[in-house]
């Protein structure tokens, strides 16, 4: 490793450390388990949380089987296939731990919901790392960051302490929109980025009023189902932009496209203002002649 390398790990690790000395524990609150919507359709307790998982499944393998499939995505680093197939699998493991998870409401079934987030969360990171920073780096940080994520849910599951668990799910959530806006790309349509953490931050809001929601909604669905199912649209816009992209002939950064656009948009205001209108004088024949 190169000595920036070591010091960006050196950063991080003291960083962690000092964070969990100075912040009080995060214990699980049992009353996350009661959500708002507990019908029960067809025999199955808690409905419409368990069947708004379906989704995550559906995608996850569509997206797996075209990581293989002719090399539809057009993966041009290996790195990359390693990294969105973890990510695909962590998608598609989303509806079957969260369906367990709600069908009956519990630490020990949750989770079976969190750790397989952790996967996808921990694999975009790497993801990133591949395409924007370092191919080599990011391909070797695949496994590493893969099992952070894992130990940040066993740290929860046995210490009771959620820090960990919301860094690894709340970090990406802050560094992807930025490195999506600031990084170069290597392929096209890199705003799609964007969309999918703007579906990630709506789902958020949305499990956090579950209960407004549902009386919103005069009980026809509640805040959880419909965070289940916007935050199912974050890998079907990846997918979307994976199916679209091409690599790029120069890479530019969303923020220097903004910047380009937002002078031509200003140049283009200075011309309009500064343009004169002019009037020619027509002579008035008199209609008594």
């Amino acid at each position: 490793m190169t000595n920036r390398t070591v010091t960006v790990w050196i950063v991080a690790i003291v960083s962690f450390v000092v964070l969990m000395f100075v912040t009080p524990s995060i214990p699980q609150d049992q009353e996350y388990h009661d959500f708002a919507d507990q019908r029960q359709f067809f025999g199955i307790p808690n409905a419409l949380n368990v069947i708004s998982n379906v989704p995550f499944f559906i995608i996850g393998v569509i997206g797996l089987v075209l990581c293989y499939y002719k090399n539809f995505f057009k993966l041009s680093l290996q790195g990359e296939l390693c990294g969105w197939t973890f990510f695909y699998i962590g998608v598609a493991a989303v509806g079957f731990g969260s369906s367990y998870y709600h069908l009956e409401p519990n630490d020990a079934r949750l989770v079976w919901d969190r750790l397989p987030m952790t996967i996808a969360f921990t694999s975009i990171i790497a993801i990133f790392i591949i395409e924007r920073i370092d191919e080599r780096k990011g391909t070797y940080s695949i496994i590493p960051l893969l099992l952070v994520g894992a130990v940040s849910i066993l740290y929860w599951r046995f210490f009771d302490d959620l820090r960990p668990y919301a860094l690894v799910q709340f970090v990406p959530c802050i560094a992807i929109p930025l490195m999506a806006i600031m990084l170069p790309p290597m392929y096209t349509h890199s705003s799609y980025w964007l969309w999918a953490a703007g579906f990630y931050l709506l789902a958020k809001v949305e499990e956090a009023i579950d209960d407004t929601i549902y009386e919103w909604t005069n009980h026809i669905v509640s805040g959880h189902t419909l965070k289940h199912l916007c935050a199912a649209m974050v890998p079907v816009f990846l997918t979307l932009m994976l199916a679209k992209r091409d690599i790029v002939a120069e890479r530019i950064s969303l923020l220097q496209v903004w910047k380009i656009s937002w002078t031509k948009y200003k140049r283009n205001g200075v011309v309009t203002e500064n343009e004169t209108i002019t009037y020619s004088t027509v002579p008035v024949k008199d209609s008594r002649e």
